[in-house]
């Protein structure tokens, strides 16, 4: 395990300015808090994409927190905590991974249920690599004229899941 300062020297060698936290889910490191902190009054930028089921609250208010809300497929759902959309900003960003039209009419359902559209300026929808096709996803959006981005989950086709751990 590495200390907040061998982590941000290490930061420092690549010279980049923007960090993101992800996973798994980042917040079950207890040290990720305070490593952000850390790394927010270093001047970064800094994000973390959580998928909801622990408290957000307690993360500083100068992050960018990308939450992803686990559809019905994902069999992930039952974990979410929706009272963390109250911590969030409007520059946050809310993501939905569709596996078929079953969760996409969940997202939209859950997008109409908790007003969405209207407090958040980033509402992204990305297909789920390999189950489903991105046009498809697409066409759905287009159909329905939802206020929403389609994005891929590009780090799975430039680098395959099952060529490198943890993609």
């Amino acid at each position: 395990d590495l200390s907040d300062k061998e982590i941000i020297s290490k930061i420092e060698e690549y010279g980049v300015k923007c960090i993101e936290f992800t996973g798994g889910e980042p917040l079950l490191q207890e040290e990720t808090p305070p490593l952000i902190k850390n790394l927010l009054d270093k001047g970064y930028k800094v994000l973390i994409e959580t998928n909801g089921s622990i408290c957000v609250g307690c993360l500083d208010k100068r992050i960018t927190i990308i939450m992803d809300l686990k559809t019905p497929k994902s069999g992930m759902s039952e974990r979410m905590k929706f009272k963390n959309l109250d911590f969030l900003k409007a520059t946050d960003e809310i993501k939905f991974v569709i596996m078929d039209e079953s969760d996409y009419q969940w997202a939209k359902d859950i997008i109409t249920k908790h007003n969405l559209s209207n407090k958040f300026e980033h509402i992204l929808m990305a297909p789920a690599y390999g189950v489903m096709q991105p046009k498809a996803l697409a066409l759905w959006i287009l159909r329905d004229n939802r206020p929403v981005r389609l994005q891929l989950q590009i780090h799975k086709y430039i680098w395959a899941p099952h060529e490198i751990e943890g993609v």
